[in-house]
Protein backbone atom coordinates (compact mmCIF):
# COMPACT_ATOMS: atom_id res chain seq x y z
CA UNK A 1 0.00 0.00 0.00
CA UNK A 2 2.34 2.64 0.77
CA UNK A 3 4.58 1.55 -2.09
CA UNK A 4 1.63 2.16 -4.13
CA UNK A 5 1.21 5.78 -2.93
CA UNK A 6 4.98 6.45 -4.64
CA UNK A 7 3.82 6.08 -7.72
CA UNK A 8 2.55 9.72 -7.88
CA UNK A 9 6.07 10.94 -7.17
CA UNK A 10 7.71 9.55 -10.47
CA UNK A 11 8.03 12.94 -11.68
CA UNK A 12 9.75 13.57 -8.58
CA UNK A 13 11.96 11.00 -8.35
CA UNK A 14 12.72 11.42 -12.62
CA UNK A 15 13.86 15.77 -11.22
CA UNK A 16 15.73 14.08 -8.55
CA UNK A 17 17.70 11.42 -10.97
CA UNK A 18 18.49 14.27 -13.44
CA UNK A 19 19.87 17.05 -11.13
CA UNK A 20 22.32 14.17 -9.50
CA UNK A 21 23.50 12.28 -12.18
CA UNK A 22 23.30 16.11 -14.41
CA UNK A 23 25.37 18.28 -11.68
CA UNK A 24 27.80 15.53 -11.23
CA UNK A 25 28.52 15.22 -14.99
CA UNK A 26 28.57 18.47 -15.62
CA UNK A 27 30.69 19.82 -12.59
CA UNK A 28 32.66 16.57 -11.52
CA UNK A 29 33.44 15.21 -14.89
CA UNK A 30 32.86 17.43 -17.70
CA UNK A 31 33.70 20.96 -16.16
CA UNK A 32 37.33 20.06 -15.32
CA UNK A 33 37.93 17.84 -18.65
CA UNK A 34 36.90 20.66 -20.63
CA UNK A 35 38.60 23.73 -18.38
CA UNK A 36 42.51 21.84 -18.72
CA UNK A 37 41.81 22.68 -22.45
CA UNK A 38 43.56 20.58 -25.18
CA UNK A 39 46.46 18.79 -23.62
CA UNK A 40 43.77 17.12 -21.11
CA UNK A 41 41.54 17.03 -24.42
CA UNK A 42 44.19 14.91 -26.27
CA UNK A 43 44.36 12.45 -23.27
CA UNK A 44 40.79 11.81 -22.64
CA UNK A 45 40.31 11.32 -27.07
CA UNK A 46 42.98 8.48 -26.61
CA UNK A 47 40.29 6.11 -25.97
CA UNK A 48 38.65 6.31 -28.90
CA UNK A 49 41.36 3.96 -29.61
CA UNK A 50 39.63 1.21 -27.81
CA UNK A 51 36.30 1.45 -30.65
CA UNK A 52 38.71 1.77 -32.99
CA UNK A 53 39.39 5.38 -34.13
CA UNK A 54 42.78 6.51 -33.70
CA UNK A 55 43.16 10.07 -35.71
CA UNK A 56 42.25 13.37 -34.14
CA UNK A 57 41.94 12.63 -30.47
CA UNK A 58 42.62 16.12 -28.89
CA UNK A 59 38.76 16.24 -31.41
CA UNK A 60 37.28 13.49 -29.61
CA UNK A 61 38.37 14.09 -26.41
CA UNK A 62 37.36 17.77 -26.62
CA UNK A 63 33.61 16.22 -27.84
CA UNK A 64 33.78 13.86 -24.56
CA UNK A 65 34.13 16.78 -22.64
CA UNK A 66 31.67 19.08 -24.21
CA UNK A 67 29.37 15.69 -24.19
CA UNK A 68 29.82 15.60 -20.30
CA UNK A 69 29.66 19.37 -19.57
CA UNK A 70 26.91 20.62 -21.87
CA UNK A 71 24.60 17.25 -21.41
CA UNK A 72 25.18 16.90 -17.57
CA UNK A 73 23.89 21.02 -18.04
CA UNK A 74 20.98 19.93 -20.11
CA UNK A 75 20.01 16.81 -18.45
CA UNK A 76 19.79 19.21 -15.25
CA UNK A 77 17.25 21.62 -16.58
CA UNK A 78 15.90 18.62 -18.30
CA UNK A 79 16.24 20.39 -21.89
CA UNK A 80 16.81 18.04 -24.79
CA UNK A 81 17.06 15.27 -22.10
CA UNK A 82 16.92 12.49 -24.80
CA UNK A 83 19.90 13.62 -27.19
CA UNK A 84 21.69 14.75 -24.48
CA UNK A 85 21.00 11.17 -22.92
CA UNK A 86 22.12 9.88 -26.33
CA UNK A 87 25.66 11.42 -26.31
CA UNK A 88 26.36 10.79 -22.85
CA UNK A 89 25.55 7.20 -23.25
CA UNK A 90 28.05 7.60 -26.89
CA UNK A 91 30.83 8.80 -23.94
CA UNK A 92 29.77 6.25 -21.21
CA UNK A 93 30.06 3.62 -23.24
CA UNK A 94 33.69 4.46 -24.76
CA UNK A 95 34.60 5.06 -21.31
CA UNK A 96 33.69 1.68 -20.37
CA UNK A 97 35.46 0.08 -23.59
CA UNK A 98 39.05 1.87 -22.25
CA UNK A 99 38.82 0.89 -18.93
CA UNK A 100 37.66 -2.72 -20.31
CA UNK A 101 40.26 -2.70 -22.91
CA UNK A 102 43.05 -1.48 -20.53
CA UNK A 103 42.24 -4.17 -18.09
CA UNK A 104 40.86 -2.25 -15.38
CA UNK A 105 38.16 -4.76 -14.27
CA UNK A 106 34.36 -4.20 -13.19
CA UNK A 107 35.86 -2.07 -10.10
CA UNK A 108 37.53 0.71 -11.98
CA UNK A 109 34.97 0.25 -15.10
CA UNK A 110 32.01 -0.39 -13.08
CA UNK A 111 30.98 3.66 -12.56
CA UNK A 112 31.14 4.19 -16.92
CA UNK A 113 28.97 1.02 -17.21
CA UNK A 114 26.35 2.12 -14.78
CA UNK A 115 25.77 5.32 -16.37
CA UNK A 116 25.96 4.29 -19.84
CA UNK A 117 23.00 2.19 -18.22
CA UNK A 118 21.69 5.35 -16.40
CA UNK A 119 21.94 7.47 -19.77
CA UNK A 120 20.60 4.38 -21.77
CA UNK A 121 17.42 4.48 -19.59
CA UNK A 122 16.66 8.02 -20.06
CA UNK A 123 16.53 7.66 -23.53
CA UNK A 124 13.38 5.26 -23.43
CA UNK A 125 12.37 7.62 -20.42
CA UNK A 126 10.50 10.90 -20.84
CA UNK A 127 12.44 13.53 -18.09
CA UNK A 128 9.02 14.00 -16.60
CA UNK A 129 6.97 17.01 -15.91
CA UNK A 130 9.55 19.05 -14.30
CA UNK A 131 11.62 19.99 -16.74
CA UNK A 132 12.37 22.11 -19.50
CA UNK A 133 11.26 19.51 -22.33
CA UNK A 134 7.88 19.41 -20.61
CA UNK A 135 7.06 22.82 -20.24
CA UNK A 136 7.65 23.43 -24.34
CA UNK A 137 5.63 20.57 -25.18
CA UNK A 138 3.17 21.77 -23.13
CA UNK A 139 3.08 25.19 -24.62
CA UNK A 140 3.78 23.43 -28.08
CA UNK A 141 0.02 21.16 -27.12
CA UNK A 142 -1.56 24.60 -26.17
CA UNK A 143 -0.84 26.65 -29.38
CA UNK A 144 -1.96 23.86 -31.96
CA UNK A 145 -5.37 23.88 -29.83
Amino acid sequence: MVWQRLDRYTDMALLIMRIGIGLMFAVVHGGPKLFDGPERWAKVGTAMQYVGIDFAPTFWGFMAACAEFFGGLLFLLGLFTRPAAVFLFITMFVASAMHLGRGDGWGRSSHAVESMFWFLGFIFASPGKYSLDHLIAQKRRNRSN
